[in-house]
């Protein structure tokens, strides 16, 4: 290709493009030189450019927040479900058989031992009073004349103006007279009873319940005719396990020692809306038995209840301390990592670096874990910030407490 054809091909306006093509490749062809001069300055600049780069920035440091691992005394709870029953609970049961004709107290009202409660008719009783007396008048006069024979016939006998045997037969007389008089005076005594039982009274104070019968129902001694359940103190019913009860008495084996603690480990009740009911309570009894179906034994709290606002019947939860686990490191729960079964903690040295601790774990007190194994006292372990460090990582540690208030 001749130079003046070149000149055109490279000068006009209107590229052609099979013709540029077929220029490029000839002209690469005829003069590889600057091209390749060209392209060994581009090589060297980009490499220039490379070197001359620094380094990325490492990641900063991430800020986490501590707590230092806590030793001290814990007493451990335990809760248990409980049933609220009254202290003393009393069927109130007619002794005599006959028709209701009053009830003289309000429903769920609070009754005083002895106060009426209800009066069953008492003309037939009345009668049976009346009928008694008489007999006793009856065997009182029989006495009195066979006193008076005998008292007659005494210096008679002595005398022999009578037979001995008269005699003989008048005291007999007498002290079957004496026997009658005492059979009609316990017949009175018990028609006064009758009488008397016609107004069935409380035997206990407390809340009274629900009338079983009404006005006019006939009654009898095996007839409730309604409960009455004294309330303050009120008794609180819980089942704990063998093991728990086995436990307890090993650490005190003496009853008196048994005794000692009891009074000095105070019952709290939860009840049914979440609140702790303000006043704490003692054990009572245990039971006598362990409850070969459940393996539980049964125990009695007493909480006082001076407003009745405790009703038998009434469920809730017992909560008390049995024990106390003496020098215990706690950490927060939101500390501890738990992964297939495993428990490890995020320790910041004094070297500002991460350590993954393993680490063993006891019971849950409020929102801390015991931890039995894998940690001393004072040291920092991380509860905010766990997903940013890895182990052997530095971190920037800042108190929780600090990291709250500047929050």
């Amino acid at each position: 290709m001749d130079a003046r054809w070149q000149h055109q091909l490279f000068s006009s306006g209107t590229p052609v493009e099979g013709t540029f093509t077929f220029s490029r490749l000839s002209l690469a062809a005829d003069r590889p030189a600057p091209l390749l001069v060209v392209g060994l300055a581009c090589a060297l600049s980009l490499n220039g450019c490379t070197r001359g780069a620094s380094a990325p920035p490492p990641p900063p440091v991430p800020t986490v927040e501590v707590v230092s691992v806590i030793q001290q005394d814990v007493p451990i709870y335990s809760e248990w479900v409980a049933t609220l029953d009254g202290y003393v609970n009393a069927q109130i049961e007619p002794r005599v058989a006959g028709y209701i004709i009053r009830q003289n107290y309000k429903e769920g009202s609070v009754v005083s031992k002895g106060e009426v409660l209800f009066e069953i008719d008492p003309r037939p009783f009345k009668a049976a009073l009346d009928q008694a007396k008489a007999q006793l008048a009856q065997a009182e006069a029989q006495l009195g004349k066979a006193s008076l024979d005998v008292q007659r016939d005494t210096p008679l006998a002595k005398a022999q103006a009578i037979a001995q045997s008269q005699l003989d037969t008048e005291i007999q007389a007498k002290l079957g007279a004496q026997a009658l008089v005492l059979a009609a005076k316990a017949n009175v005594e018990q028609a006064e009873l009758n009488m008397e039982f016609t107004r069935v009274t409380s035997l206990v104070s407390g809340i009274a319940g629900i009338a079983q019968v009404q006005i006019g129902n006939l009654v009898g001694p095996s007839s409730v005719l309604t409960s009455v359940s004294q309330v303050d103190p009120i008794k609180a019913y819980f089942t704990v396990s063998e093991q728990e009860f086995t436990d307890f008495h090993r650490r005190f084996p003496t009853q008196k020692r048994v005794e000692e603690q009891r009074r000095r480990m105070p019952l709290q009740l939860l009840l049914g809306d979440g609140s702790v009911y303000e006043r704490t309570g003692t054990i009572y009894f245990a039971d006598r038995e362990v409850n070969p179906a459940t393996g539980a034994i049964r125990i009695a709290g007493v909480f006082a209840n001076p407003n009745n606002l405790l009703r038998p019947g009434g469920y809730g939860r017992v909560r008390a301390s049995a024990r106390t686990y003496d020098g215990a490191l706690l950490v927060p729960q939101r500390a501890v990592i738990e992964l297939q079964g495993s428990h490890q903690v995020a320790v910041v040295g004094s070297d500002n670096k991460v350590s993954m601790r393993p680490v063993t774990v006891g019971e849950r007190v409020g929102k801390m874990w015991i931890v039995t194994d894998g940690l001393k006292a004072g040291e920092h372990v991380i509860v905010e910030g766990l997903m940013k460090v890895r182990d052997g990582a530095p971190a920037k540690a800042v108190s929780a407490e600090s990291g709250k208030a500047g929050g």
